[in-house]
């Protein structure tokens, strides 16, 4: 890839003004306001998701082990292909293929839920940590607090440029946030598989399943006149609404 891999080693370089305001606005409170995914095109996505309120449920070592293994067994049972991942202490970034299996949300969905029932039973000898929800009249309820924020964040990938510039972001930000000095001191990111090779707790642009291409129907747009126009560039565009 070119300006990216250079005998093994994945470039990093100094973000432009213009990439800092981009990424800044991930985490803005409007942001998945009135958002719609869209799937279907054969492109790359780029998901953020946060935890509850940005607290750190991610900050302990055995709780983004965790957190990766089922990122693997999420990746071999829905079948897509990880291009890099960062798990920091109160979120993460993933760079993914479309699933063959389902699509980008059935995953987010299956990966939430399933660290967030490990965690809890992890932690329930020691009592789950617990909110008050008050209704509008009768008895106070207590139930466990979220694990994350409701919904994530959704970017379609479509150039290689895209590609490169939000593998560099994901591997600088443990490096930003000073968790440590060198991306490759953080053991929680894609960074090594790139730049030495290794396999890690997730597969790195692996793929141990035979190649399939879903066949879909071209959907075509009426103008009136009785003519159409056919929505092209990998076929029809899926619309979904946010989760």
């Amino acid at each position: 890839m070119s300006g990216f891999v250079t005998n093994g080693f994945v470039t990093i370089g100094r973000r432009s003004r213009s990439q800092s305001n981009r990424t800044s606005r991930v985490y803005s409170s409007g942001m998945t306001k009135g958002l719609h995914r869209y799937y279907g095109n054969h492109d790359l996505h780029f998901i953020t998701c946060s935890c509850y309120h940005r607290q750190p449920r991610l900050a302990k070592v055995e709780c983004r082990d965790l957190f990766l293994n089922i990122l693997e067994q999420a990746r071999q049972k829905y079948r897509f292909v990880v291009h890099g991942y960062v798990i920091m202490p109160e979120h993460f970034h993933l760079l993914m293929t479309e699933p063959e299996v389902g699509d980008p949300s059935v995953v987010m969905k299956v990966l939430k839920e399933r660290f967030t029932k490990k965690l809890r039973t992890k932690n329930k000898s020691a009592g789950a940590p617990l909110i008050a929800s008050f209704a509008m009249s009768g008895p106070q309820h207590r139930e466990p607090a979220p694990v994350w924020q409701k919904r994530f964040y959704d970017f379609n990938v479509r150039t290689e440029q895209k590609q490169i510039e939000k593998l560099r972001y994901m591997h600088r930000n443990p490096v930003k946030r000073g968790l440590v000095e060198k991306p490759e001191q953080w053991q929680w990111s894609s960074f090594r598989s790139y730049l030495l090779g290794e396999t890690g707790p997730v597969r790195v642009k692996f793929q141990e399943w035979p190649m399939e291409f879903k066949v879909r129907p071209v959907t075509t747009f009426g103008d009136g006149n009785g003519a159409s126009l056919s929505l092209v560039r990998g076929g029809p565009l899926i619309r979904k609404e946010r989760e």
